[in-house]
């Protein structure tokens, strides 16, 4: 079976470019790059260039790049460090919308260590409540942590201007950009962000490489402690075929930003056009021009996302749902249920992630498979049912 990929929010497929570039490292050049001898000196030296490819894809200095295991590090490692650096601040702001990787470690630094958290709320159609979040930074805000762009949506935020504000009130500035790296132009020496969370797998490298900047001069104490690695920042042997495989993704990745935002935006619209032209009660959730060029969360009503996936599933065609199944119960996304976005369709909305390695017969597919599933779906749903009764 031919596999229709258009999940790549979640992951990525490690781009052949990169694959090569990593290969030498794993049988050639398997030197500790810490080691003093010149075997190993040539690993140091990838690694270091790999630093530059990183730092000049999001506009930072090599200096400025700390390399971590993925996104989820780069989060904890930055709101620990601004917690740690300012131990007298017991305030930590944050959104309603943000990835798990800082929405559970916020909540969890509530519950159990003592902080207070406040988490911003959004609009209908995904955009910050700006007033609110101003207005609850104070003297004992630690730390703001806003992402750059929103994984099930795709809509932006204006993180610049955030930084700016926060920075005037004495408060370190954090931004999870896992999903806005390389799909959106970046220049961080221009901005007031502190530090940013970046990584590998959402941009066509390997899982188990990703990085945090960290802004020359913002306080910071490590996550992980242990030897010299990472000029004191990161313990741990760098892991060096993924971060010279990250920084050939992230030379790839500067190169194809005007692919992602010409060509994978038009693919991307025309799916959602097509769906939305032959499937009735059917929306597009959050805003539909601020967003990433590569991302749409389309709510089907009256269906269950889980069943579409199945069916999607049995033809080739990887997609996501909006809502997430646990154990013995079925809850929306707490992304949709920021947005106010109505029961009937939170249970029923998918997310369609493109790349640069999707073409028009990929859409066309999912064009000619999609209506007909949700026709079926419907036929048998309980919630159709319902509504019809009422």
């Amino acid at each position: 079976m031919n596999i229709t990929y258009l999940d790549n929010n979640a992951t990525t497929r490690t781009a052949p470019e990169v694959v090569e570039k990593m290969l030498p490292f794993y049988t050639e050049y398997y030197g500790n790059p810490s080691s003093m001898y010149g075997f190993a000196g040539y690993v140091a030296k990838k690694l270091a260039e790999a630093r530059i490819k990183t730092a000049q894809l999001i506009g930072a200095s090599a200096e400025e790049i700390v390399f971590t295991s993925c996104g989820t590090e780069s989060d904890s490692t930055a709101i620990y460090a601004a917690l740690q650096s300012y131990p007298h601040k017991k305030h930590i702001l944050t959104t309603r919308v943000e990835h798990p990787a800082v929405k559970s470690l916020c909540e969890h630094l509530s519950a159990k260590k003592g902080y207070r958290v406040t988490f911003v709320p959004v609009d209908g159609k995904g955009f910050l409540d700006l007033d609110y979040l101003y207005d609850h930074i104070t003297d004992d805000t630690a730390i703001v942590s806003v992402m750059w762009a929103n994984n099930e949506t795709g809509v932006i935020f204006p993180v610049e201007d955030i930084a700016r504000v926060v920075k005037k009130r004495g408060a370190v500035f954090h931004t999870d950009a896992v999903q806005a790296v390389g799909k959106i132009p970046m220049n961080l020496a221009d901005t007031d962000i502190d530090m940013l969370s970046l990584s590998g797998h959402k941009l066509h490298a390997p899982k188990g490489a990703g990085a945090l900047y960290i802004r020359k001069g913002t306080k910071f104490a490590p996550f992980l402690i242990g030897g010299h690695q990472e000029k004191g920042r990161r313990g741990g042997t760098e892991n060096t075929a993924s971060i010279v495989g990250l920084g050939k993704a992230c030379e790839l990745a500067g190169e194809r930003i005007e692919e992602e935002n010409t060509r994978v935006r038009a693919l991307r619209d025309k799916l959602e056009t097509e769906i939305l032209k032959q499937v009735p009660h059917t929306v597009i959730n959050g805003d539909i021009h601020n967003r990433l060029p590569n991302t749409t969360s389309i709510g089907f009503e009256y269906v269950e996302g889980e069943s579409i996936l199945l069916m999607l599933n049995e033809l080739g065609i990887c997609a996501s749902s909006g809502s997430a199944c646990t154990s013995g119960s079925l809850e929306p996304s707490h992304v949709l249920r920021a947005l106010g976005v109505p029961f009937t369709i939170a249970h029923g909305s998918i997310r369609f992630s493109l790349s640069v390695y999707n073409s028009d017969a990929d859409i066309d597919f999912v064009i000619e498979q999609l209506p007909p599933i949700i026709e079926k779906l419907r036929m048998i749903s309980p919630f159709r049912a319902q509504e019809n009764q009422t």
